[in-house]
């Protein structure tokens, strides 16, 4: 029964590698490949500077929060937490 458990665990932990790195090229290679390709198509089919710099500004904020995820994922937790009473909450009732 051991080498069952011990089997299973591994597997587990090769789908956890595969599932980290999947997300790591999604957010360090696919976002900005996706990004530039919107950038371009756009600016292929309209030829005009006004959607094209647009597009170049909506890619921009797309790439930097994919970029920033962990540092935004922090943010949250901590506003939730603050938002909820937590040690740095303003009590305004007081």
């Amino acid at each position: 029964m051991p080498d069952t458990i011990t089997l299973a665990a591994g597997w587990i932990q090769t789908g956890t590698g595969l599932g980290n790195d999947i997300k790591s090229l999604i957010f360090n290679v696919a976002i900005p490949v996706l990004c530039g390709l919107f950038v371009l198509v756009v600016g292929w089919r309209t030829k005009a500077p006004g959607p094209t710099i647009m597009a170049v500004i909506f890619a921009a904020i797309v790439w930097g929060l994919s970029a920033n995820m962990a540092t935004l994922k922090n943010k949250t937790t901590e506003d939730i937490v603050q938002y909820q009473g937590g040690p740095n909450a303003v009590r305004g009732d007081q």
